[in-house]
């Protein structure tokens, strides 16, 4: 593609702002970002490895903010982003062999089913709960599978961690998107390692919407941090359902083509 423009950089920087507010305190960044790219004309494999330049630097923003408030402790987690890390490489590398239209059928209502979770779960707060796993047997099993999805295919993945971390570790939100931003971050790094030796990045444009992520998910970040689970769970519920609607109004989705609307 031609070199892009001074005011579609911009547009782009002002678009990954935003998208690393939500992204901090809901996920579904990718929601805004990937859109927003493809507009401004780069092409789609293009498309999905810059964006991963620009997600780091949101998920190490929010990451950053919110151990250095205590709500999750780097040393300890590491392991377990480490797991995130590799789930990310091998997705990215296999993701020409991943079963796409399935995905693609099955993602929508997976998540308006974690939207109606959220939604009308009574006490979802930031207290913990008794877990039903270890965090240790959760960073094993779940972590690489979700982080594996994470690069492979993307959209949700925020929203599958939190479900995760919520109903399987037992976390409360606040904690849960904590520990979620660590991961995402884990689970870019990886795929963004195999992008980077694929050579489809298109560095000027991930770094200058990496440079709008970072300042954006600072701020969402403390936002949440103020508020908690008040803020977290409705806006939780409208990204997953602004993700599913998305994905249905796509006219190539499989579940159109199958209705024949």
């Amino acid at each position: 593609m031609q070199d892009i423009t001074l005011h579609l950089l911009l547009l782009l920087f002002a678009a990954s702002f935003f998208a690393g507010f939500v992204d901090s305190i809901a996920g579904g960044g990718g929601l805004i970002t990937v859109p927003a790219m493809l507009l401004a004309g780069i092409p789609p494999l293009q498309t999905l490895g810059t964006n991963k330049v620009q997600s780091i630097f949101g998920a190490a923003s929010a990451t950053i903010a919110y151990a250095r408030q205590g709500h999750v402790r780097l040393r300890t987690q590491l392991p377990m982003a480490l797991m995130a890390v590799i789930g990310g490489m091998l997705g990215a590398a296999l993701a020409t062999i991943m079963p796409g239209d399935v995905l693609r059928i099955i993602l929508p209502f997976l998540l308006i089913a974690i939207a109606l979770y959220f939604a009308f779960k009574p006490n979802l707060n930031d207290i913990e709960k008794h877990g039903r796993m270890s965090a240790t047997l959760f960073g094993f099993t779940f972590v690489p599978l979700i982080g594996f999805y994470d690069g492979a295919f993307g959209p949700g993945t925020g929203s599958f961690f939190m479900l995760a971390f919520v109903t399987l570790v037992g976390f409360g939100m606040l904690k849960a998107t904590a520990h979620t931003k660590l991961l995402n971050f884990g689970s870019n790094l990886g795929s963004l390692i195999v992008f980077i030796f694929s050579g489809v990045i298109l560095w000027k444009v991930g770094l200058t919407m990496g440079l709008g992520q970072f300042l954006g998910a600072q701020a969402g970040s403390r936002l949440a941090m103020r508020i908690g689970a008040r803020l977290i769970k409705p806006l939780l519920v409208i990204v997953c359902i602004a993700f599913a609607i998305k994905l249905l109004a796509d006219p190539t989705n499989p579940v159109r083509v199958w209705l024949g609307f």
